[in-house]
């Protein structure tokens, strides 16, 4: 008689722990509370007929890399900017991130020398830096020692130190220049930290090497289509998926996989007294306002640069963007925020009637806020778009309580499922050898609150689902 399998969450970590299960000869269900699948991978009109928005995620350069993806050969078209990335300067021509290291460098004056040092080893090192980045816990020393091969063991203490490091003490030690240290910052602040925490300075470099690397993709149709795909697979290996099915208990199955943040854990079942306590004490980041735009024509960019890339970092140099991702740490907003934009329709024709754009941004708030930030992130928009709101059809604005309302993961707005500072970049949820495993038998957690942490690459069901199949006896690995 086959095993049976229960999956709450159909977001990327549910997905590819349901497809792992499945293909290993469980029968497995998933359970989705809302009335479509994908959790942060969805995309709908929010705005107006015939204009799709993604719901949350967009760009997906983890989601190219991810090995659990790869494996699946998923159908998707991805697609490219001709540049990662732009940041766009008050009286300056912006910075791009490209695919090369030194057309990159070449546009940071007298930072290029620097930065070339700094990204360079990464980027040729990616197929043995990838495996640690996007690895399950705990860590295979093999691919410790196929770095220390690639690098050499200055090489790779040197990308250790760097790596677990804040941003503003990286660019302290190896940049110079305002527009440098400014384009790092960019990158950094995709960590939810403040720019003086740790490891702020990892995921910079992570993301400039993903652009270098892999690029800064996105599925051609909206992030649904990266759904669809992963829906696809479960069905060809004989799972089952339930839409507006919201679970208030642990179902009864041999094995449960919760793809759901530690306070919802908390909900659906009871625990040892040791282990709820941990997670009661995790702890979550900032949060996110979003807003979503439909466009009459494109953002109008005064430097036609910024028309190049599908994400744009908008915050001007790196005292302000330092103050806006410092703010929701002091329980305050900045008067200028950091806004991260994505742009996708530029070169996506789906998402809008023709002749028109979308386009969406947010910006980061303190955790549960309930202050409307529409005017400070359009302002800074029109900032570097002289014209920019006269080409807003409509729009659609959600705070924390809204993004948690349609999908209980994303707490107070968080979108990283928990704060990743060096206490919890591993210790996810709690400090464990395999944190994937509860203490309740046939119980594991798989979400973006379980290592590798947030992103669209569906490593964290991957691995929970590894580990739970060891478990049966089903494999060795």
């Amino acid at each position: 008689m086959a095993r049976s399998a229960a999956v709450i969450g159909s977001g990327p970590n549910g997905l590819a722990a349901a497809i792992t299960l499945a293909r290993a000869g469980l029968e497995v269900v998933v359970y989705e509370a809302e009335e479509r699948i994908g959790g942060g991978m969805r995309t709908e009109e929010l705005t107006l007929p015939g204009f799709q928005h993604d719901v949350c995620s967009a760009i997906h350069p983890l989601g190219r890399s991810s090995a659990c993806f790869r494996e699946l050969e998923l159908d998707v078209e991805w697609l490219e900017s001709p540049a990662c990335v732009a940041h766009p300067f008050d009286d300056d021509e912006a910075a791009l991130l490209l695919r090369s290291v030194d057309e990159t460098a070449a546009g940071l004056g007298a930072d290029a020398a620097a930065y070339r040092r700094l990204m360079g080893p990464l980027a040729e090192a990616w197929p043995a830096v990838e495996p640690l980045l996007l690895a399950p816990f705990p860590l295979d020393p093999r691919a410790t020692l196929r770095l220390l091969r690639e690098l050499g063991v200055a090489g790779s203490l040197r990308a250790l130190r760097d790596g677990l490091a804040s941003a503003d003490a990286v660019v302290r030690r190896r940049l110079r220049t305002e527009r440098g240290r400014s384009f790092f910052a960019g990158s950094a602040a995709h960590s939810l930290l403040a720019l003086e925490t740790r490891p702020s300075a990892g995921f910079a470099l992570t993301l400039l090497t993903l652009g270098h690397a892999v690029g800064w993709p996105f599925p051609r149709g909206g992030s649904q289509a990266l759904a669809a795909a992963l829906a696809e697979r479960l069905r060809e290996a004989g799972g089952e998926l339930r839409v507006s099915s919201p679970i208030d208990r642990l179902p009864l199955a041999d094995v449960v996989l919760c793809d759901v943040s530690p306070r919802e854990l908390l909900r659906l079942g009871r625990f040892p007294e040791r282990y709820e306590r941990a997670l009661r004490r995790y702890r979550y980041g900032p949060g996110a306002f979003k807003l979503d735009w439909a466009l009459s024509a494109p953002i109008p960019w005064r430097d036609e640069r910024c028309a190049r890339a599908a994400t744009v970092h908008v915050g001007g140099g790196y005292a302000e963007i330092g103050d806006s991702e410092r703010a929701p740490f002091e329980s305050r907003v900045a008067e200028r925020p950091f806004v991260l934009l994505a742009q996708p329709s530029l070169w996506d024709d789906t998402r809008a009637p023709a002749g028109h754009h979308t386009a969406w941004a947010y910006c980061h708030v303190p955790n549960g806020s309930t202050i409307d930030r529409t005017g400070a992130v359009e302002a800074q928009v029109e900032r570097f778009a002289p014209g920019f709101g006269e080409r807003i059809l409509a729009r659609s604005a959600r705070g924390p309580a809204e993004l948690e309302a349609g999908n209980r993961n994303l707490v107070g707005g968080d979108l990283n499922g928990g704060l990743m500072d060096v206490r919890q970049l591993y210790t996810r949820p709690a400090a464990k050898l395999v944190p994937y495993r509860t203490p309740r038998q046939g119980v594991y957690l798989c979400s973006a609150s379980t290592p590798p942490g947030g992103g669209v690459h569906g490593m964290c069901g991957f691995a929970a689902a590894k580990v739970a199949l060891r478990d049966l006896g089903l494999t060795k690995f």
